[in-house]
């Protein structure tokens, strides 16, 4: 037997050039790459993409079916992560299944949520789970910090309004002062005025008929700008009702939102939920505890009030060691 031609034999081992590359040579390529897995999948990806750019969009199509039986987005998978993964061995370990799923994360995240759940340990559908759940919470974040803002804006609208209404209200009660002043001033002085007679010019003859005419006419007069001053003070009293009213309205509205935000607050918060329940139940028991205590206070033998007294004390300094 001759020596072997070794020159020969590197030569079938070598890769096809670039040149020399065909749609066959990559067509096997995959195929062995998918009977591989693991790293491979790396393999598929790059080939693919080679492929795709060797062929029609028609031709494509019909040779992923038909040459390598990858569909469409399959092949567009497996294309992105020859594009973006850039860590093969732990591709190795994830295998093409929990691969792919991952591709549903941002790439800067990808290293970090598969420390954080542990991810080789977990089968593709567990994985694809942990993400479902990781976009849900984001979501919900992303929604109670909308909700959060739309509150606060809400808030400051309503701080406004209160702002303009007190000033409102304020002015209204300026008016409606001064009307009472003018309605004052005026009746006394129509009191005044009916009380003594008018000043008439006379030379020579009093006409008793034109003083009284003229008393009759000024008290008139008097009388039409105490009307006017009544009804302004009317129009200012129910102006001040309006925006008292209105002042009181936003008022509840703003009290109902401090409610309506720290129930919203509480409800995400398990600990504090179960918390104020039990301290609102521990309030309404020290209510019944000194009700009976204040009873026994009332008997002659003051025994039971004082075994209650230090019960009572005893229990206040416990309560107050769960604080320290």
């Amino acid at each position: 037997m001759g020596k072997p031609d070794l020159g020969r034999l590197i030569a079938q081992t070598m890769a096809p050039t670039a040149e020399d590359r065909t749609i066959e040579v990559i067509t096997g390529e995959i195929l062995d790459a998918k009977r591989a897995g693991g790293e491979a999948i790396l393999t598929i990806g790059r080939c693919l993409i080679e492929a795709k750019d060797m062929l029609s969009h028609g031709e494509w199509r019909s040779w992923l079916e038909e040459q390598v039986e990858f569909s469409e987005r399959s092949a567009q998978r497996f294309m992105r992560l020859a594009r973006e993964w850039s860590n093969p061995t732990t591709l190795s370990d994830l295998g093409a299944s929990k691969a792919l799923a991952l591709l549903a994360l941002p790439p800067e995240e990808r290293e970090q949520f598969m420390e954080d759940h542990k991810v080789i340990d977990m089968s593709a559908r567990q994985l694809e789970q942990a993400i479902k759940e990781r976009d849900e919470a984001r979501a919900a974040a992303e929604r109670a910090a909308a909700d959060q803002r739309t509150a606060e804006q809400a808030r400051d609208k309503m701080a406004e309004d209160m702002k303009f209404l007190n000033v409102r209200l304020a002015g209204a009660k300026e008016d409606r002062e001064q009307a009472m002043q003018d309605v004052a001033r005026l009746e006394a002085e129509l009191a005044d005025l009916k009380a003594k007679p008018v000043d008439v010019a006379v030379e020579t003859v009093v006409d008793q008929a034109a003083i009284d005419k003229a008393r009759a006419d000024a008290i008139a007069e008097m009388q039409e700008k105490l009307d006017k001053a009544k009804e302004a003070a009317a129009k200012a009293r129910e102006k001040q009702k309006q925006a008292e009213a209105s002042v009181e309205v936003l008022k509840r509205s703003l009290e109902e939102r401090d409610k309506s935000e720290k129930k919203a607050a509480i409800a995400g918060d398990k600990e504090l939920a179960q918390f104020e329940v039990l301290f609102n139940q521990g309030q309404e028991l020290a209510n019944k505890l000194h009700g009976l205590l204040l009873k026994a206070r009332g008997r002659d033998d003051q025994t039971a009030a004082k075994g209650m007294e230090k019960a009572l004390k005893a229990l206040a300094e416990a309560i107050g060691r769960c604080a320290e």
